[in-house]
């Protein structure tokens, strides 16, 4: 019997180091390399949001709430229905899930995620504007977007924000005696009404402009990621647990993604970019217009007279050093589009600047294909990934979503 019982516990003991191995295993093959690049892709890796020198109020909470409340008033459009929060909707990680973002016409482009945009030194697909708060600005203004113009939007502030807006900056100018509609837009009226205004009044205007994207920005800034089960993978690993947060198949995937497939070349550090521009060989999407990317990006955001550099920029002598030292030309800009964060990527598609591509499946293919670029050059090069292969990378950015049962984000 004793013999018996020996065996018995023999083999227990033994399943036990198995079952103990099939969870331990993974971890304790990374090497200190491997385990080094994992944490620093992790969430708690990630610093505070970057002082922005050219927003003296980017991380003042009378401006954020301001901001706030910006951001979701539909009276800041054309007709009185489109908010910033249209297209960045909070509870689908403020973006809106369609190929071509819609507000009162369609653009030409993707919807980005805001979440931890903030340590971004240029922004949108081409990276034209240079800040959050300039970033702002844009859509207001655009004909397919908000659709509005300055004099109106500095005359809702007046009338419904007169004073959270002059508790952060100051006396609002007299508008009395200006046109309800003027601003430097596509609508001809306005442009003409803004061309007839004097030089000062435009000034004061602008200034109220700039300092609505101030304000939006402050909250925008306050918008992060939130922890997903990767990232409690990697603390898990950091400790030198043997997790079982990720299967197999994931961690077979997060091994491509730092090794095989390349990906963390340029979807690094905590938000899962390098926050540049690359020519992917993305195709072109049919029926829009040709679309050069950060060539055309850099030249917009230099011209741009609310950048860093511009007259409505708060930032001192020597700081600006990103709009400063930017590359602004070379054949490697043309169709170069931003590195997106993947955090969350896998569960809003499509994909792409202009949702060219449907699903995460076909995006894994087309980096593993790396086809020619419909326009300049391609940095990608074939990576022949197996069917299986393909399989574990999208099972491990599926471990990139918000986790539901995490804390610490805004807005999801």
């Amino acid at each position: 019997m004793r013999k018996g019982a020996l065996a018995i516990s023999s083999i227990v003991l033994a399943a036990g180091i198995l079952a103990a191995g099939l969870h331990a295993a993974p971890g304790a093959r990374w090497t200190e390399a491997e385990r080094a690049i994992i944490q620093s892709l992790a969430l708690d890796a990630l610093p505070p949001p970057p002082k922005d020198p050219s927003n003296k109020v980017a991380d003042d909470p009378r401006a954020a709430e301001l901001g706030r409340a910006l951001f979701f008033d539909t009276r800041l459009s054309a007709n009185g229905q489109v908010a910033c929060a249209s297209c960045h909707l909070p509870d689908r990680q403020f973006q809106d899930d369609v190929p071509l973002a819609k507000g009162v016409g369609v653009t030409t482009r993707r919807t980005m995620p805001i979440a931890g945009m903030a340590h971004s030194p240029f922004l949108f697909w081409d990276g034209r504007k240079d800040s959050l708060w300039a970033q702002a600005l844009g859509p207001l203004e655009s004909p397919v977007e908000h659709g509005g113009d300055r004099t109106q939007y500095a005359r809702i502030i007046a009338e419904h924000y007169r004073e959270p807006y002059e508790s952060v900056f100051g006396t609002l100018p007299e508008m009395s005696r200006l046109p309800p509609h003027a601003g430097p837009v596509a609508d001809p009226q306005a442009a003409a009404a803004w061309e007839a205004m004097p030089e000062a009044d435009r000034a004061a205007i602008n200034r109220v402009f700039a300092n609505i994207g101030k304000a939006i920005a402050a909250y925008e800034r306050t918008i992060l990621p939130v922890p997903t089960r990767f990232d409690a993978y990697a603390a898990a690993l950091r400790s030198g647990r043997g997790s079982g947060i990720l299967t197999d198949d994931e961690i077979a995937g997060l091994r491509l993604f730092i090794g095989k497939g390349e990906c963390v070349n340029c979807h690094n550090g905590p938000l899962l970019t390098d926050n540049h521009f690359h020519n992917t060989g993305v195709p072109a999407a049919p029926g829009l217009p040709e679309d050069h990317g950060r060539a055309s990006g850099a030249k917009l955001v230099r011209e741009d007279p609310f950048n860093c550099l511009g007259p409505y920029s708060d930032a001192a002598e020597g700081d600006c050093s990103e709009l400063r030292f930017m590359t602004a030309d070379g054949h490697e800009l043309l169709r170069a589009f931003k590195t997106p964060s993947l955090r969350g990527a896998a569960s809003r598609p499509p994909y792409m600047h202009a949702g060219q591509i449907a699903t995460l499946a076909d995006v894994v293919a087309h980096y593993s294909a790396a086809p020619q670029a419909p326009a300049g050059h391609s940095e990608l090069r074939p990576l022949n990934l197996s069917e299986r292969e393909r399989r574990q990378l999208m099972a491990f950015l599926a471990t990139l979503n918000p986790n539901p049962t995490g804390t610490g984000g805004k807005g999801f």
